[in-house]
């Protein structure tokens, strides 16, 4: 299984390539994609950038699926609605290219990749450094995108044996009555 993760950023989006067999993890690449090329206040141009690169790290590495980080609600509303903007360039980018999304938020990849949600980005780029045997640490933002790939590779089997497991039914014998299911 080879796994495209996503640290969408709108100035800086973070991408990482892993290659998993079995418990292995391999290094396959990483990098961010810059959009200084676009004016600062070219959104557009800017989301034109990330959707374009997102696309065209894609087909070069041809992952299997792909994990992309949840934005959270940060304190200036504006800012959250512009990452959202350039996380829904970088989605779109890969759902056209075939890959299946998945999602995860910051604290489950930090706490998948360093073992506690709180840690600091250094401490997710060393943890990342070791888990995959890089010889330096890798950018801030790309490292990210490889915790969420690291992520998902672990979780990812352990998710879809639960999805084979058991199907899911609709329960024919249920009876609302004042919004509660009896």
């Amino acid at each position: 299984m080879r796994v495209l993760g996503i640290d969408p950023g709108l100035r800086t989006t973070g991408f990482g390539v892993v290659e998993c067999s079995g418990s292995k993890l391999g290094y396959v690449a990483s990098g961010t994609i810059r959009t200084d090329a676009a004016a600062l206040g070219d959104l557009p141009g800017r989301l034109k950038i990330i959707f374009e690169g997102v696309r065209e790290v894609a087909e070069r590495y041809a992952p299997t699926c792909a994990s992309i980080e949840i934005v959270f609600v940060n304190v200036n509303p504006q800012s959250t609605l512009l990452l959202g903007q350039a996380r829904g360039a970088a989605l779109t980018a890969l759902v056209s290219g075939g890959l299946t999304v998945n999602e995860y938020t910051a604290l489950q990849m930090k706490k998948a990749i360093v073992g506690h949600g709180q840690a600091k980005k250094e401490q997710v780029q060393a943890m990342v450094m070791r888990l995959l045997g890089l010889p330096g640490l890798p950018g801030k933002d790309a490292a990210d995108a490889l915790g969420l790939a690291i992520c998902h590779a672990h979780a990812g089997a352990s998710l879809a044996a639960l999805a084979g497991a058991t199907t899911l039914e609709r329960r024919t014998h249920a009876h609302y009555r004042k919004g509660r299911i009896y």
